[in-house]
């Protein structure tokens, strides 16, 4: 058994750990709480432009988009998006564990033409393990993601599409659904799924559908041509900043949630040392006792 400073001082140790695992809760929630607000408030506007795009692409226009053109898939990019620091749970083990299923997927490729665009300093480190070289991108993503970043990174995935250096574009992130779930995602950014209608029809009634069908009927000025120009962009620029909004908001939330348990895990880790102490003390106190009552027994 354990001598009672060596008890002592340990739980004076877990004391410690509980105050650093309470305070990270606390600023986790904090960071989350904002976090929050910005993705409950942005993913409305996004499902909005994405419904507009889908019904307007799905109508019977004559429109030539070099980002809806499937090709053979010679060379790919996953944009994978992690967080710069731990302690958030499972939260980048479960991202990197899907990056390895997707990098097994596409391995017949050849190293050189899969691509890794890393979102956060974990999964830049589990990529450069793998033996890939991820390519340039700003760690302040992850963190405190803008719009402007969002939108370079995708003009930049844009590009390289539109240019064939890559034929096809995947984004894995974390989509925030409420405190305690987090669900991680796989999709295609590019090309376009024409086919792929915007997954709240699910939910609509028959009139909301009849009104969604008869709105692909679009007066367009000054031409579909520069309208889908203007308007694709914008889309996919919003779509990585979405992404990015989103992990960072399941990030937080994956980290209260860890820290809570953390918590938890030393306020009863507390209460067992406390008792061993106090039982180990009063079998000192009674050894003591019998020593004196011996002793004077004699």
């Amino acid at each position: 058994m354990a001598s009672l400073k060596e008890v002592k001082t340990r739980i004076n140790s877990v004391k410690s750990t509980r105050k650093i695992t309470s305070a990270m809760k606390m600023v986790a929630s904090a960071k989350l709480h904002k976090a929050q607000g910005a993705i409950e408030n942005m993913l409305p506007y996004q499902k909005k432009l994405n419904k507009i795009l889908t019904n307007f692409l799905s109508a019977d226009l004559p429109i030539e988009s070099p980002y809806v053109q499937e090709r053979e898939v010679k060379r790919v990019a996953i944009v994978v998006f992690s967080s710069n620091t731990s302690l958030c749970g499972a939260f980048n083990a479960n991202v990197i564990k899907m990056m390895m299923q997707t990098l097994g997927e596409f391995r017949t490729l050849g190293q050189d033409n899969i691509l890794i665009f890393p979102i956060g300093k974990k999964v830049d480190e589990a990529a450069k393990r793998m033996g890939f070289k991820p390519q340039e991108v700003s760690s302040t993503l992850s963190d405190k993601p803008t719009y402007q970043e969002a939108a370079e990174l995708a003009h930049r995935l844009m590009d390289m599409y539109v240019a064939g250096e890559v034929d096809r574009v995947e984004i894995i992130y974390h989509h925030f659904k409420s405190m305690g779930v987090q669900i991680l995602l796989r999709e295609t950014y590019l090309p376009i799924d024409m086919t792929n209608v915007v997954s709240e029809e699910d939910s609509m009634n028959k009139e909301e559908v009849e009104e969604h069908e008869i709105a692909n009927d679009y007066i367009i000025e000054p031409n579909a041509e520069e309208l889908i120009a203007s308007l694709i962009p914008t889309v996919l620029s919003q779509k990585i900043f979405t992404a990015a909004v989103d992990s960072n908001a399941s990030e937080h939330a994956a980290r209260t949630l860890a820290m809570q348990v953390a918590t938890d895990n030393a306020n009863e880790l507390i209460q067992d040392l406390t008792k061993q102490y106090n039982k180990s003390r009063q079998q000192a106190i009674t050894n003591e006792l019998l020593d004196i009552v011996g002793g004077t027994m004699k």
